[in-house]
Formats: C-alpha cells, sequence, structure tokens
C-alpha cells in the first residue's frame, strides 16, 4: 500500500533538511506533502543554509533555496498521512509556539505515527510535550529545552546521531540525513533490497548544492556505498557548492551553498570497483569537462554498460567525453547546444523536474527532477523499496 509523509515547514528552516528528505522519499515511491501554517501550496518557504567553521563558536546562516509548498496547511488531514518530518534550521523557535502546530503532532504522537525530527526541529516537538521520558537527540544547544520537557537525553558524539524510540525518530543535523531517513523508511514498514552497490559521485568547486548532497544521501540511506571524488582533491577535503534557483529572472540565480565533503581521493580510485557513476550540474562540469582524466573515467563507466546519471549541467562532460553520439538525452535548456552537437536526440524537459532513461544512461535537467532522476538510476540498479 502506498505511503504518505506530511513534511512540516517555516521560513528559514534548513536547506537540506526540509529538501534531502522530501525528495528522497519520492524516489523511494512514497508520496510527501509539505506544508506551512498560514501559506498555500504554490507559496514559497525561504529557506538557510547553516554550517559549522573552524575557529567559530557557533554555525553561520546564509540564504539557501526557495522551497516551493505542494499542499496547503489549512486543508490537511493527518488521518490520511502515515509518518511526519520536522526540519530543523531556525523555523522550529517560532512553529513551537503555534497551537495548530502542535495539535498536529500531538495527533500523530497519540496515533503512534513515525515522527522523524531533526537538529532544531526537537524545539517543537519539547513544546508539544512529546519527549517525556523519550530516548532523544538534537543539535546540542536544543540539549536544555529537552532535559526541560523530561526526555532522556542522548548526547550525540557525532553530528550524524540519530536516536529512535518507537515512533520518534531524532537526529542531531543533516550529517545524519543517512541513517535518520533509512530508520523513517523502516518505521514506515519499507523494505530495501539490492542496495549493495557501490557508487561513485563526480565533484567540483561549485556543483549545484542540491544536485550533490540529494543523491548523496539518499543512494546513502538506502545502504549504498556512495563515495565522492574531485580532481586535485583528496578524502576529507572540501568542494564550495553552489545555489541556483529560479526567482523571476532571465536565468537562474546564484547563491553560495554549503561546503561538500569528499569522501575519497581521485587520486589512484579504483574506478572498476563502482557499480554506477552520477555527475552533478552546477558550474563544475564547464572545467571538468576539460580534464583528461575525467573524460577517461566517464568513458570507461559507459564503455562498460555501468549505469550513469547525470543532471543539469552535467551533460557538459558527456559531450565532451563523446558518449553522447546516437544517445537520446536532456539536460537543463541552456546545455542543449552541447547536447545536440555532440550527436545526441534533444529530449525537451518539459515540465522542467522530466528526466529520461536511455540504455544505461540516466540524464535530467534540474534538481526540481530529482525523484524522478534518483528513481531511475535505482531500477537500473535493481534497487527496490517496498511497503
Amino acid at each position: 500500500m502506498a505511503k504518505k509523509v506530511l513534511i512540516l515547514c517555516g521560513d528559514y528552516m534548513e536547506d537540506y533538511e526540509v529538501m534531502v528528505p522530501f525528495q528522497a522519499l519520492q524516489a523511494y515511491g512514497i508520496a510527501v506533502d509539505a506544508v506551512c501554517p498560514g501559506k498555500k501550496a504554490g507559496e514559497i518557504c525561504r529557506t538557510a543554509v547553516q554550517q559549522g567553521f573552524p575557529g567559530y563558536q557557533t554555525y553561520s546562516e546564509l540564504r539557501g533555496h526557495n522551497f516551493t509548498l505542494n499542499a496547503t496547511y489549512d486543508e490537511i488531514e493527518v488521518s490520511g498521512y502515515d509518518g511526519l518530518i520536522i526540519p530543523g534550521g531556525r523555523a522550529p523557535e517560532y512553529l513551537a509556539m503555534d497551537e495548530s502546530v502542535l495539535s498536529i503532532v500531538h495527533k500523530f504522537f497519540d496515533s503512534r505515527k513515525p515522527i522523524a525530527s531533526i537538529c532544531h526541529g526537537q524545539l517543537v516537538l519539547a513544546a508539544a510535550g512529546v519527549v517525556k521520558g523519550r530516548k532523544c537527540t538534537a543539535y546540542p544547544t536544543i540539549k536544555p529545552a529537552l532535559i526541560a520537557a523530561d526526555s532522556h537525553w542522548v548526547e550525540a558524539d557525532t553530528l550524524s546521531k540519530c536516536v529512535a524510540d518507537d515512533n520518534l525518530i531524532t537526529g542531531v543535523t543533516y550529517n545524519g540525513h543517512p541513517e535518520y531517513i533509512n530508520l523513517l523508511v523502516k518505521a514506515l514498514g519499507g523494505n530495501i533490497t539490492g542496495s549493495n552497490k557501490r557508487i561513485l559521485f563526480l565533484c567540483g568547486d561549485f556543483m549545484e548544492d542540491y544536485e550533490v548532497m540529494v543523491p548523496f544521501q539518499s543512494l546513502q540511506a538506502l545502504g549504498c556505498i556512495v563515495d565522492a571524488v574531485c580532481p586535485g582533491k583528496d578524502a576529507g577535503e572540501k568542494c564550495p557548492t553552489a545555489i541556483h534557483d529560479f526567482e523571476g529572472d532571465q536565468t537562474y540565480s546564484e547563491k553560495p551553498g554549503h561546503h561538500f565533503t569528499l569522501t575519497a581521493s581521485f587520486l589512484g580510485l579504483d574506478i572498476a570497483s563502482y557499480d554506477a557513476l552520477v555527475i552533478p550540474g552546477g558550474r563544475a562540469p564547464e572545467y571538468l569537462a576539460l580534464n583528461e582524466e575525467v573524460i577517461a573515467l566517464v568513458k570507461h563507466f559507459i564503455n562498460q554498460g555501468k549505469p550513469v546519471a547525470s543532471i543539469c549541467h552535467g551533460q557538459q562532460i558527456l559531450a565532451a567525453a563523446g558518449v553522447l553520439k546516437g544517445r537520446k538525452c536532456t539536460a537543463y535548456p541552456a546545455v542543449k547546444l552541447d547536447v545536440v552537437l555532440a550527436g545526441a536526440t534533444w529530449l525537451d524537459p518539459e515540465p522542467i523536474d522530466r528526466c529520461f532513461t536511455d540504455g544505461n544512461l540516466v540524464t535530467g535537467a534540474a534538481w526540481p527532477g530529482h525523484p524522478e532522476f534518483v528513481s531511475q538510476l535505482m531500477a537500473l540498479l535493481g534497487i527496490k523499496v517496498s511497503f
């Protein structure tokens, strides 16, 4: 039976903490409604990019993407949902004062439906009085509120820490999304098969923020081993990302995003050990396409018949590698010229969230298409989520 989950949103919720579970769950076949008090379907919530930097006593905050709501708050019926998600960021501090929000949380809790809350989202749980006697973790600064609410506080040894106690799932930060989302899928009755795969991400400075993190953590949450590499960089180093958004201008806007941590070194990489390749978009592909080692890597995956999934401007690399001739392919519309000159048949991404599979190649136009993009890659890899 199909599952349906509700996400409680608010302005300046953390960017990753809403979009990653929102799109990951849809990729797994779960319907997701995102709502915000006082707002309707089609309206936006502004998000925040929150991350720590060495030498500072707390995290910084920048403007994130604009998140589009897909349901109207005043029309929701809790009985129609199987689970609830509460993102972190700054939204929870005022959502925790909204009696209608607390009522929704109570209804999910009393019906023993799974509730997943991360980072500062636990302020809402504390205000709703549902953490009493429950094991619970959160971002460290939320500890006093959770202790005052009589929870059994679980100290976080890492920012990836997650805790499950009956129908309540709590996480410290978006670093823990893989376990956090996996726990929620299982709490919803999901069974994951075929996930014993190794997947490689080809990264670069100023790749698009969502286009690396959403598929990266979505695949990790399924149990896949996922590595991210960048030419000239080693495991543990970071790539700055770019937030590309659609804000009414003739082209997308760009803002600084999160810093993405690489998990493996490009030099000496055993590419034969990986089952699939993912190429994020953003601005990185235009210079990665000039790197001969990158071109050789892409040709290996294509020629071996292994799945390759590329989104947005990532197709600039495919075009430079000469692997698109005779293929059907889409991309961000501005990349159409590269695709056509490379000998591919252009597939119009209308609407912009369309994705297509041609043999071992999955292509998408932009990050709104992540649910299809990840789902189609899962199909090529034989990964299934069943309920």
